[in-house]
């Protein structure tokens, strides 16, 4: 497989646009058990914060070495603003809407003993009139890309969603969706979509064998007219499903600390390389060694374009 150059990537650029979450780690020492109910006294001794889902993703682009716009909705609140000056700090260029009655949202993770022992998630839906807004922006950001990558964390931030995917591909840009729900319709052409296993199987039914998953992925991607579907599957690797029909890479064998992100990574992998011209099947297998690289971290992690590459 061709190896990109930094230089080459240094000029790709993407547009990710979806939901962003501030992702917090209480980090303690665990040494008794309460005595007003049966569970552990965390004595909290780190705070960390980090950029979470669509950030995330932005954040695994530039980390390759590309250039990265992260265009979302968020509150008027402190969460909202640490988020933002989360992302300047990496060189992603922030396209932030506010809607002063969004909670931005927090997943505050406790962890003792090295491992989670409990998330506490802070979330609302964003109003309809922010969102069209941002519809707005969105044109005015897409001829600056090569490639859109849209992050859906179900959380309502991406209510226009269909008429983004219709826009990006009249414009003539690569579409890459993270999906979420049931209801794949509203992603209908785009280039690809990025299932894993839960998610697929929520769309199409369970699969009885390889044939099976093949027969069904193949009838949505038609129905949806996609150029691809990608079903990833943790420690069997991912599949491709595209015209040409089936192309599996098994995963990287290797000790598996925290699949948390490992989504991200995929996809903004994928993202990265298509804009700086690669195929979705020449891309696949440096795609599926960023997601086994990521997995050996901890939390929201990413991986470094000398990683990845070396």
């Amino acid at each position: 497989m061709s190896t990109p150059d930094k230089e080459l990537l240094a000029k790709a650029s993407v547009l990710v646009v979806g939901d962003v979450m501030l992702d917090r780690y209480w980090y303690g020492a665990v040494e008794r058990i309460s005595p007003e109910a049966p569970v552990p006294v965390v004595r909290v001794t780190r705070e960390e914060e980090r950029m979470g889902a669509a950030a995330n993703v932005a954040f695994n682009v530039a980390c390759l070495g590309a250039q990265a716009s992260l265009l979302t909705v968020v509150g008027n609140d402190d969460a909202s603003h640490k988020l933002e000056a989360l992302v300047a700090q990496t060189g992603i260029r922030p396209h932030f809407g506010r809607d002063a009655s969004l909670q931005t949202t927090v997943k505050l993770r406790v962890i003792g003993r090295q491992q989670q022992l409990l998330r506490l998630d802070f979330e609302n839906t964003p109003k309809t009139e922010v969102l069209a807004s941002q519809s707005a922006t969105f044109q005015d950001l897409l001829a600056q890309h090569q490639a859109v990558l849209f992050s859906d964390y179900g959380k309502g931030g991406l209510a226009h969603i269909t008429g983004m995917i219709n826009a990006a591909r009249a414009a003539g840009k690569s579409v890459l969706i993270d999906p979420k729900g049931s209801d794949y319709a509203r992603y209908a052409h785009a280039s690809v979509i990025t299932p894993n296993r839960a998610e697929l199987q929520h769309v199409i039914g369970t699969w009885h064998n390889e044939a099976d998953l093949q027969a069904k992925a193949t009838q949505l991607r038609v129905q949806l007219h996609l150029d691809a579907l990608l079903l990833t599957r943790s420690e069997e690797g991912m599949t491709l499903f595209d015209e040409q029909g089936r192309l599996h890479v098994d995963a990287q064998a290797r000790e598996v600390f925290d699949v948390t992100g490992a989504g991200d990574t995929v996809i903004a992998t994928l993202a990265t390389l298509t804009a700086a011209g690669f195929s979705l099947r020449d891309a696949l297998p440096w795609a599926n060694r960023a997601g086994g690289i990521v997995v050996g971290k901890f939390g929201t992690a990413s991986v470094s374009f000398d990683e990845l590459f070396a």
